[in-house]
């Protein structure tokens, strides 16, 4: 397994992260801890959930089966970097949802209870929340902090304009501020490259991708359905989108086979050779599919696969691969 610090931090994380939102919802509770005691099998230390995942009705079924892991012992949670979120609604209550310093507390003792652990190495906004101010956020945090119940801090589907806000706020309570951005990112939608990664970069906050093959699309899925194996429908707007890109992958899953690679691992082996990127989220819903995604760190794409890939994915804005505002402006 290969190693990178999270952000500007001194954390050594894996550059795989091991996703948690299928457990409890496609993966049983059996599968999940297997899925789990084979990551840190195969060195993969950082794991990421949240509050919401797997609930059913606000429960944090998720979060539940992750604690049970940890309570078998052995050394888990020792082994584990571990990374939930805040944010998104629990309830019906007016505060039961957002960046308040009530909810954060509330939502932090909530999650320590159901990961059966008293602390959480990295607390993630799941969303920015315009409606609460950056000095309430960053006081609730770094009670948090003091209180050794959160070592480091993160974001999720921020904007870069957000990470500037967040940081320029944390620099004036001398405060470390965010080490990690979780945001969108693969080859079908690489609209980060704008002004989030940038960002990130200047302020020394990690980028972990989330949808790294985009749904599935990146993964062959046009082989799996010739084969009769993929594992989504060909129907609604996932098959819409599917029919509008049909002929960019087919030709991506050729470029794929040419290398003598499967398609899911070229994806995750270009993000992983995108600067600024920590390592994108693997989400397996069985230990062969974990067991297969390791592959991605021993694929070194060269230069000429890596312009191949940005014309059949080209990267947003007028004037190719740059930041903004160069992408759209001179």
């Amino acid at each position: 397994m290969e190693y990178t610090r999270l952000g500007r931090s001194g954390l050594s994380v894996s550059r795989l992260v091991l996703g948690t939102m299928n457990f409890g919802m496609k993966a049983s509770e059996e599968e999940s801890h297997a899925i789990m005691d084979a990551a840190h099998g195969h060195g993969i230390n950082f794991f990421d959930t949240a509050n919401v995942y797997g609930r059913v009705h606000g429960d944090g079924a998720t979060e539940e089966i992750i604690g049970r892991w940890f309570a078998q012992g052995g050394g888990r949670r020792e082994k584990t970097v571990l990374g939930t979120k805040v944010y998104m609604q629990v309830g019906d209550g007016p505060n039961d949802s957002g960046l308040s310093a009530l909810h954060i507390r509330r939502e932090v003792e909530k999650s320590l209870k159901r990961l059966q652990t008293d602390y959480v190495d990295l607390y993630q906004m799941h969303h920015v929340d315009r409606s609460t101010p950056w000095e309430e956020i960053w006081e609730a945090f770094s009670v948090l902090r003091q209180q050794g119940k959160v070592l480091y801090f993160g974001s999720s589907n921020f904007a870069g304009w957000n990470i500037a806000q967040a940081q320029e706020a944390a620099r004036t309570r001398h405060f470390l501020g965010l080490v990690s951005e979780q945001s969108i990112y693969n080859l079908m939608s690489r609209w980060v490259e704008l002004e989030v990664l940038p960002a990130a970069k200047h302020y020394g906050v990690g980028v972990i991708p989330w949808s790294p093959l985009h749904g599935g699309m990146l993964s062959g899925v046009l082989r799996k359905h010739r084969e009769g194996v993929a594992e989504r429908s060909g129907t609604g707007r996932w098959a819409e989108e599917l029919e509008r890109h049909r002929d960019t992958l087919e030709e991506y899953e050729k470029l794929a086979a040419d290398l003598g690679e499967d398609p899911a691992h070229v994806g995750l082996a270009w993000l992983l050779a995108q600067e600024g990127v920590t390592g994108p989220i693997i989400g397996p819903r069985t230990v062969g599919q974990l067991d297969g995604s390791l592959r991605a760190l021993d694929i070194t794409l060269d230069a000429g696969t890596l312009a191949k890939l940005d014309e059949l994915f080209p990267p947003p804005g007028l004037n190719g691969p740059k930041p903004a505002p160069e992408a759209y402006a001179w």
